[in-house]
């Protein structure tokens, strides 16, 4: 289902042809999203319905509700406390109160400040072991004592469920309900909704299969075998057969049943048994990251910021030119193998063999996963102080220089040098040069880690022998705890870490979206993804030559491991081989695909599931027509019109440093001129699909006479765009 590209705010001008399928009525309708990280931070699914809550408080207004578990600290600092602006709400919410069961509401404050519903689970634990005998009796699912996630799944659920029966007597045919629920945990507000009757659409997405993760998390190969598995087999193994039925529940009583990418549909297919409706891919606010045509200043300021750290971690060992040091990284939750540090860690080895052999680029790698520690590492404590002192020597000398250098030149006389600086003036610089002697060398980790021995990084890195030492191309700084600005090791926030990095690497094997790469592009950062990942497809599907923006895709679904490696390693080494002028342009390319993943555009997604919710719940108020197409379809993103045929013909044959600038370059560009053919291949989809979708509603009688119709613009325009 290719994605119907957008103009670039930041590259391009111009405005988006509308599109024009007929919208909902959405003051007619009610929409509740409900999901556990509302208002709760707890993983990845947060961040979608935070950096979503904007376009759609913008398309729906007071009629979006989010839904989700009451906790006090974080009504207290993330809520403000106020009335529903409808009777009906008050009403529902009032008839749960007096029964004994705690509901909040109010306006949830991040970016369009949507309204919150949240119930609180304690008060109504009372209720569980009759809402587990209801659950029962309505599809045999059994959940045990011991698993508290599980049982406070059920009371939100249940909860919720009461809350729409009391909401649907209260409105009546006045206005109809969209319930959408995220994740297994909201599951149970699905089954109940449904098995009761209420009048409602429903949509359920799941971000990643439950069972998924604990497979792939046990290192099995899980895409070569998903027709293999003997599901119920598997998640009984793992104790987690009621969560199971409990998602697949959901998903089997949903009206429309949506994943987040196209390699999670097809898990879906296998674990769950059912193909997903339509695919929603998660997108982000453009807006806060968007740097209009600063972001290149703002990746040169905060690549000083991380030299500085560099120059104090490898005092002693400061052997290599930092203008000719590139700086890549991995980042997200710590599992080795899903997140593809395995393969990471291998490449760099052959990477650095690379480097030392045919190259003298250095490049410095950075592992940002947290994990547990005690303390940071005294000795990388040790090197930011040293850097420090040196930098304060030679800021007093400085001054002390300048001044005598300043009164020479106002007598009219070329100052002799060896006046200017005294013995003391050496004296203190030798000391200092002293205080940077070193006798070990520079830690991997900048923490204590509690588990040295048997962490699976720091044991890799033993494996490959990657110990920073003088003859290492590739350096290595694993950083186990998560980046802030208050931290007195590297007080850098994530996002400005990102835009000082040259390259960020995430070759996961098991990964629904990855929301890693997709900020490395909106803030003009080549990256690394996989086809397992729901980004990397989404790249694949929807751009021609995804590595000329900077994109580059590792194919870890059809090879091996040892040509994923090889492949990891080559794009790497290719990397490093790139002029500054080169990486200059492959960055404003890179950051050019930023509107692709804006919620203004992917949010339409989520408005065809609605609809074709509501169409499957009330099909006499609210028709589709299913041979209409999809308005978002209808683009791939083009080649950029100054990258040669010849992939090779973008990268020369021998090394050159990055600091180099060839005079001969063969690569021709013009930014403007870029830009300007881009808005051209970008208008002609939405053309050609706005006749395609008119002439359709013309008449049903020449339907074969209109799609060859529609053919022969397609052809023409990509002729004349090309």
């Amino acid at each position: 289902m290719p994605l119907s590209r957008s103009l670039s705010m930041t590259s391009l001008s111009g405005v988006l042809p509308a599109w024009e399928e007929a919208e909902l009525p959405v003051e007619d309708l009610l929409l509740f999203e409900v999901a556990w990280e509302v208002t709760n931070k707890v993983g990845g699914i947060y961040t979608v319905i935070q950096t979503k809550a904007k376009i759609t408080v913008d398309e729906w207004g007071e009629n979006y509700y989010m839904m989700g578990p009451y906790f006090e600290h974080n009504f207290k600092t993330q809520v403000e406390a106020c009335e529903p602006p409808n009777p009906a709400i008050r009403k529902a919410m009032d008839a749960l109160i007096h029964n004994g069961c705690q509901v909040h509401f109010g306006r949830w404050l991040i970016e369009g400040s949507p309204f919150v519903i949240l119930f609180d689970i304690g008060s109504a634990a009372w209720n569980l072991d009759r809402w587990k005998g209801d659950l029962w009796e309505t599809c045999r699912i059994g959940l045990p004592y011991h698993d508290r996630e599980a049982n406070d799944s059920l009371i939100l659920g249940s909860l919720i469920a009461w809350f729409f029966k009391e909401l649907t007597d209260q409105l009546g045919d006045k206005l109809n309900v969209i319930g959408h629920f995220h994740e297994w945990q909201a599951g149970p507000g699905v089954i109940l909704s449904r098995s009761r009757k209420i009048p409602m659409a429903t949509v359920f997405t799941t971000h990643a299969t439950l069972l998924g993760r604990y497979l792939c998390a046990g290192n099995a190969d899980f895409y070569n075998n998903l027709d293999k598995f003997d599901i119920d087999k598997e998640a009984g193994e793992r104790q987690i057969y009621h969560r199971y039925c409990l998602e697949r529940a959901a998903v089997h009583c949903a009206h429309v049943f949506t994943t987040v990418s196209q390699i999670t549909a097809v898990e879906a297919s296998h674990m769950l048994h059912r193909k997903p409706d339509v695919v929603t891919p998660n997108g982000l606010n453009v807006k806060k990251f968007s740097a209009m045509h600063e972001f290149q200043n703002l990746h040169s300021t905060s690549k000083a910021r991380i030299q500085e750290f560099v120059r104090g971690h490898f005092y002693g060992h400061l052997d290599f030119n930092l203008e000719k040091t590139l700086f890549f990284f991995i980042a997200g939750r710590y599992e080795f193998s899903n997140k593809g540090a395995d393969i990471f860690l291998e490449s760099l080895s052959r990477l650095n063999y690379l480097l030392r052999v045919r190259n003298d680029m250095t490049v410095v790698v950075f592992f940002i996963m947290p994990a547990k520690t005690n303390n940071f590492n005294v000795e990388s404590l040790k090197g930011q102080a040293v850097r420090k002192q040196l930098w304060d020597t030679a800021h007093t000398v400085k001054e002390k220089f300048g001044k005598k250098l300043y009164d020479a030149l106002l007598k009219g006389q070329i100052p002799d040098m060896n006046s200017i600086l005294d013995r003391d003036d050496f004296t203190i610089m030798k000391r200092a040069i002293y205080a940077t002697q070193r006798h070990s060398l520079p830690p991997v980790t900048t923490h204590n880690m509690l588990d040295d021995s048997t962490d699976p990084i720091l044991s890799n890195v033993r494996r490959i022998g990657l110990f920073n030492s003088r003859n290492d191309r590739v350096k290595i700084i694993f950083h186990p705890e998560f980046l802030s600005s208050t931290s007195p090791l590297l007080p850098m926030d994530y996002e400005d870490f990102v835009r000082g990095c040259n390259l960020g690497v995430f070759p996961s094997y098991y990964e629904p979206w990855g929301y890693t790469p997709g900020e490395c592009t909106v803030m003009g950062i080549p990256s690394v993804t996989t086809n397992l990942s729901g980004f990397g497809c989404f790249m694949e599907e929807h751009v021609s030559d995804p590595a000329a923006y900077g994109v580059y895709i590792v194919d870890r679904r059809f090879r091996s491991p040892e040509e994923s490696c090889k492949q990891l390693t080559q794009f790497m080494f290719s990397f490093c081989q790139q002029s500054l002028r080169q990486r200059i342009i492959q960055r404003n390319r890179t950051e050019r695909l930023s509107d692709l993943l804006d919620w203004k555009y992917l949010g339409r997604f989520y408005i065809h599931a609605r609809h074709l919710a509501l169409n499957r719940a009330f099909p006499d108020k609210f028709k589709i027509d299913p041979m209409a197409p999809l308005k978002t379809e209808g683009f791939r993103y083009p080649r950029p019109y100054s990258v040669p045929p010849s992939p090779s013909a973008s990268i020369h044959s021998t090394p050159h440093h990055s600091d180099v600038e060839d005079d001969d370059d063969d690569e021709p560009y013009d930014e403007d001129e870029e830009a300007e053919r881009d808005r051209l291949n970008i208008k002609a989809p939405f053309l050609a699909c706005e006749f395609h979708y008119r002439i359709n509603k013309v008449s049903s009688l020449s339907t074969l006479i209109h799609h060859r119709l529609f053919i022969f613009c397609v052809i023409n325009i990509n002729m004349q765009s090309n």
